[in-house]
C-alpha cells in the first residue's frame, strides 16, 4: 500500500511539474502582433466579395481540372463568422466562416472556410482555405469539413 501511495505521489509530482511548465511556456508565447514581421490581426471579413469570389473560382477550377466536372457555385447565402483567432493569440490570425451555397446542379451545400492573415500568394493579402461538405472527395478536410474550421 505504501508503494502504491508513493507511486501516485511521484506521478502527481512529475505530471504537475510538466503541466506547470507547459502553462508557463504558454504564458510566454507572444501574440502574433509582437513577432517580426508582426501580424496585425486585420483580415478580410467572411462576407467580403473577394473571399467569396476566390472560393467560387478555385472550386470551379478544381472541379474542372481534377474531377472532370462542370460543377460551379452559383451564389452564396449570407455567411456567418463562427470563430476569430480561436487557436490562441500566438498563432497566425484566422477568421472562421460558414455559409450555404447554391450550385449549378440545383443543390444547396454547406461551405466552411477560413481567412488567414498573410497566407495569400507569397505572404501577401489574406489566404482562404475552404471546403464544401459532401464534395471533399479526397477527404482533405474530413470528417465533414471539420478540419477547415477551428
Amino acid at each position: 500500500m505504501r508503494k502504491f501511495a508513493l507511486g501516485v505521489a511521484l506521478v502527481a509530482f512529475v505530471g504537475g511539474g510538466a503541466s506547470g511548465a507547459l502553462a508557463q511556456m504558454r504564458e510566454h508565447d507572444p501574440p502574433a502582433e509582437y513577432r517580426y514581421p508582426p501580424y496585425t490581426g486585420a483580415m478580410r471579413l467572411c462576407s467580403d466579395p473577394t473571399v467569396l469570389n476566390e472560393i467560387s473560382f478555385s472550386f470551379a477550377d478544381r472541379e474542372a481540372d481534377y474531377w472532370n466536372s462542370g460543377l460551379t457555385i452559383e451564389s452564396f447565402y449570407p455567411p456567418e463568422e463562427f470563430g476569430y483567432r480561436t487557436n490562441g493569440l500566438s498563432y497566425l490570425p484566422r477568421r472562421y466562416c460558414r455559409t450555404l451555397a447554391l450550385f449549378n446542379d440545383g443543390v444547396v451545400r454547406k461551405v466552411v472556410y477560413n481567412v488567414g492573415e498573410a497566407l495569400g500568394f507569397i505572404g501577401v493579402d489574406s489566404g482562404v482555405t475552404w471546403c464544401v461538405e459532401g464534395l471533399d472527395r479526397n477527404h482533405a478536410f474530413s470528417p465533414n469539413c471539420r478540419a477547415a474550421g477551428p
